[in-house]
């Protein structure tokens, strides 16, 4: 859905926290909307947002992720009032 929404989309890991069995990133996310978005026509807007996940992992496998984009601060950087 991003990919397609936002052609350009990036991520640029700001913080990374590690330890036996877990990985935590910080992160900005940026892109640029040229595709629908939750609903929302292309505007041509950028935006930037914060968000961060959290990953633990058994046997060298994903076993529970947790994580937040602020959503929310994509949909006003693009002029959508949200509902």
């Amino acid at each position: 859905m991003m990919r397609s929404a936002f052609p350009d989309f990036g991520i640029k890991v700001e913080h990374i926290v590690t330890d036996e069995d877990n990985v935590s990133f910080a992160y900005t996310a940026t892109g640029t909307h040229k595709g629908n978005f939750m609903g929302v026509a292309p505007t041509g807007k950028q935006f930037s947002v914060r968000g961060m996940q959290i990953g633990k992992f058994e046997d060298g496998k994903l076993v529970e992720r947790w994580g937040s984009t602020d959503e929310l601060g994509i949909l006003k950087q693009l002029g959508v009032q949200p509902v």
